[in-house]
Order: structure tokens, then C-alpha cells, then sequence
């Protein structure tokens, strides 16, 4: 989006409105404080950009492949210093979900949300105990079928006041004014998440910060909810308590299939790490943004946080971690490209590594980045090309070799999950696929196994049903 222009005025002037609403609304001074950090970035036409001249690349960093695991002792010891924070606050609807995304069947009848559980309650049989603690930042959308899942599944996890963490919400921005957006047509429409960067205002603002910290708890290990590859590892638990720094980044190496994607760099003028995102980028360094060979990193979003650190460095800021704000042009209903143009101010947490005194980054393999955000991943994941392992991790089968198959499904027919399942009621083998085309309708059988490059052309609305057998080349059916 183009830039807003610079508005001279009073930030606390200009900002007493929307403060007044979301007092009203019961957000906490930790939220304010942090949609203010944004509003004022607003306000002073900040672009954000991050010319190509003021980075240098990020040099090589440890490998998490080359750690020694810590003996049973030490790492009992650490988990019972160590939250878990899933991210959570997904309703999927890019998929067609109206309910949050963690709770599709990911392994036959194992949601993410449940493989998610056993993962932590193996790490508690570890300990001996209700250690590591364990939390989920959801959102207003994903908290009641959340804590409905748990509470009939996994009751042992205990009730939702010991485990949830609840995204804060701020107000829509006019495009015009920059005042606070108004829409009696529907009011929850005035409103609109502020991003996973919100987590650090959730953890000082609900009281949880202080909490953990007073029970013992130092570390924080973040990661997606849709990521089953993201577990925590007692070796890179280790490494970063030891470590002595304040935050680290998990990255892993760009591909071609990445260059589009953000990463991570060193500013020049202070040698603090940073992420750049494509938003962020001169038209004129793209061929810098986009070379994996000069920029070898993309953030993962698995982070390690030092909670002493967080409450520092929140101390140092006035009560907020200055991200640099992302500036969303929407619609103020979303539904109708004719109401009222909006801003939507939002942060990523990943940003946060350019905040800390002291953060570092951690090179990861591709087992712990496997992030579901389309059905084409959803099948990807349902299938042989990943593994179940004994610690209820999802990762790529070995055989993979590092590189997930490519799947490119007609977006007419399966896009969302309903028509997903339509055409694949029965998951396909895709252990030896390297890619899979389909355009047009698929019945996909028991038993098919794709292989090498696959592509599939249907010309006619009627479904082909694809029987037992081994599928390699292109197969066409008129």
C-alpha cells in the first residue's frame, strides 16, 4: 500500500479517541500501549522500508543438527522452566473453515490440536509433572470450540484459565482521516486482530508475564499451531539457556520456492538482527530480496524468548516491544468492496528480533517447518511424504530428503476443505512425488501412489476416479 501522509498533530491529542474506545472495550494498558506504538508509526507516514544499503546478509550461523542433547537430569531440569505457546487464534478461512484451523484431522482422527496435547503430556511423563507449563494464544473466534476440544479430550491438561492466552483486539483505522472506524451496520466490523506480534502485549497486559516468571518460568519456546514439525527440543532449550541470549530465531535455508518470502538480515548501524518482508523492499533491490544465495534465511516463526529479558526490554520501552507496524488497506466489512477503506495496523512477533539487546538466530532444518496454510499442504501432511513420530511430531519422511512435494490442486475445486475431501476421500501415497497438477474433477481412490512429476487433466465436469495403481507422467483424461 502506498504511504500515508505525514499528519502533524499531537500523538496523544490524535490518539485520545481510539485510547477512549478501547478502555471502554476492557483492553489492558499493554494493548494500548502497543496500538499506540502503531497509530504513532501511522501517523508519521513511516514506510518501513529497508533499503538493500542499510543490511548485510546474515553470516553462518549454529547448526541445531550439531547439538548435543542434554543428559535426562538437565533436561528435566529446563522444561520445568519452559512454557510452551502454541499460536492459535487461526479460523482457517482461507480453507472454508469457520472454526479454528488447529481442529482439522491432520492423522486420521488426530487434530493438530491433539497431536499438539500428546506432544506436551509425553514432555510432562519426562518430568514427573505438570511441567512444561503449556498455553495457547487464541483468539475470540477460536476459544470456546478450543477449550470444548480439550476440555472432552484432554482434560488432564486442566481448565482454560491455566492454559489460554487471549489475543487483544484494536480498532480499524479510516483511510482518509485516520480516525477510528465506525460501522453500524455492524459494529464487531470496527474491530480487527492486531497480529501474532500482539503475543508480547498479551503475556504483560493479562498478568501471565509475572505469573511465570514468579513460578520459576524463564523460557519461552513460540510457534505456530498449524507447524507439527515445531516441537520443543531439549537440545535447542539447552543451547539457548545457555546461551545467555535474550531471543533466537529458528531459520532455515531459502529456496527458489522462498525467494519471495521475508528474511533475515543485519542492520548495519548497530548489527542487530532484522527481518525484511517483501512489503519492505525498494522496487529497485528486488533482485538483492529475492537472491537465496545473498539472503540465506527465512524465519521459521519458532522462537525462543528469555521472559526476564521480555520483562527488560518492556520495562526499557515504556511498556511495549516497538515493532515496526505492518499496514494492512482493507474494506471495513470485508464483504463489501463498497464500505468505508480502512488500515489494519498489525505487528509479527518474528520482528521482535531487532528490539533485543542480545538476540540471535539459530539455523533448523526443513523437519521443523511445516507449516499448513492451504489444502494442498493439508494433503501434503495427510500423507506418507510426512511422518508420525514416537514424540507425535509431523516431519518429512527421510526419504524426502529435505524437499516437500509440490502440489498445485485446482484452486476452482479445492481450495477449501469441504471440496478437498471430495476429490481426495482417500489420502494418496506421495512419498516418491516429486509434484502433482490437477486441473478438473478426481475421485481419488484407496491405494493410488504418485510418483516423480505427476499431472492430472480432467476436461470434463465428471469426476475421474483414479483406482489402485501407480501414477508417474501426465495422465489425461477427456
Amino acid at each position: 500500500m502506498s504511504a500515508p501522509q505525514p499528519v502533524s498533530a499531537d500523538i496523544e491529542t490524535s490518539f485520545a479517541s481510539y485510547r477512549q474506545r478501547m478502555e471502554v472495550a476492557g483492553l489492558s494498558e499493554s494493548a494500548i500501549r502497543a496500538f499506540r506504538g502503531s497509530y504513532a508509526a501511522l501517523l508519521a507516514g513511516e514506510t518501513g522500508m529497508i533499503p538493500e544499503n542499510t543490511i548485510k546478509p546474515a553470516e553462518e550461523l549454529p547448526l541445531a543438527d550439531a547439538l548435543t542433547p542434554p543428559d535426562a537430569e538437565r533436561a528435566s531440569a529446563l522444561l520445568k522452566q519452559t512454557v510452551l505457546i502454541k499460536l492459535n487464534g487461526g479460523l482457517g478461512t482461507g480453507m472454508g473453515l469457520e472454526k479454528a484451523k488447529s481442529l482439522l484431522p491432520v492423522r486420521g482422527d488426530d487434530t493438530f490440536l491433539d497431536l499438539i496435547a500428546k506432544q506436551v503430556l509425553r514432555l510432562r511423563a519426562q518430568t514427573g509433572g505438570e511441567v512444561p507449563q503449556f498455553m495457547l494464544m487464541n483468539s475470540f473466534s477460536t476459544s470456546v470450540d478450543t477449550a470444548a476440544h480439550l476440555d472432552a479430550r484432554f482434560p488432564q491438561l486442566g481448565g482454560r484459565d491455566t492454559w489460554e492466552l487471549m489475543q487483544n483486539k484494536v480498532p480499524k483505522v479510516l483511510a482518509g482521516s485516520l480516525e477510528p472506524a465506525t460501522w453500524t451496520a455492524n459494529p464487531e466490523q470496527e474491530w480487527c486482530p492486531p497480529g501474532h506480534g500482539d503475543i508480547y502485549a498479551c503475556l504483560a497486559g493479562s498478568g501471565w508475564l509475572d505469573r511465570l516468571l514468579d513460578s520459576g518460568v524463564r523460557y519461552a519456546f513460540v510457534s505456530n499451531s498449524d507447524n507439527l514439525g515445531a516441537t520443543l527440543d531439549p537440545a535447542i532449550l539447552a543451547w539457548f539457556a545457555d546461551s545467555g541470549m535474550s531471543f533466537a530465531m529458528e531459520v532455515t535455508r531459502r529456496t527458489e520456492s522462498d525467494k519471495k518470502g521475508g528474511h533475515l538480515a543485519v542492520r548495519l548501524r548497530d548489527g542487530r538482527f532484522l527481518l525484511r518482508e517483501s512489503a519492505q523492499c525498494l522496487k529497485a533491490d528486488e533482485y538483492h530480496f529475492q537472491s537465496i544465495d545473498t539472503h540465506r534465511y527465512f524465519n521459521t516463526n519458532n522462537l525462543w524468548i528469555d521472559l526476564q529479558a521480555l520483562k527488560t526490554t518492556l520495562d526499557a520501552n515504556d511498556g511495549l516491544i516497538p515493532l515496526p507496524p505492518i499496514m494492512n488497506k482493507k474494506t471495513i466489512d470485508p464483504r463489501d468492496p463498497t464500505s468505508p477503506a480502512v488500515i489494519q495496523l498489525e505487528t509479527a512477533m518474528g520482528a521482535a528480533i531487532e528490539c533485543f539487546e542480545g538476540a540471535g538466530a539459530i539455523e533448523v532444518s526443513r523437519l521443523r517447518f511445516a507449516p499448513v496454510k492451504t489444502t494442498s499442504d493439508l494433503l501434503a501432511v495427510r500423507s506418507d511424504a510426512y511422518e508420525l513420530t514416537d514424540d507425535f511430531c509431523l516431519r518429512l519422511h527421510p526419504d524426502r530428503k529435505g524437499q516437500p512435494p509440490h502440489l498445485h490442486l485446482d484452486q476452482k475445486l479445492c481450495k477449501l476443505v469441504d471440496g478437498l475431501e471430495q476429490n481426495f476421500p482417500h489420502t494418496p501415497s506421495l512419498l516418491h512425488c516429486q509434484s502433482l497438477l490437477v486441473h478438473g474433477p478426481v475421485e481419488c481412490g484407496p491405494g493410488v501412489i504418485f510418483q516423480g512429476e505427476v499431472v492430472i487433466h480432467n476436461h470434463s465436469s465428471n469426476p475421474v476416479r483414479l483406482q489402485a495403481g501407480v501414477y508417474e507422467g501426465t495422465v489425461g483424461v477427456n
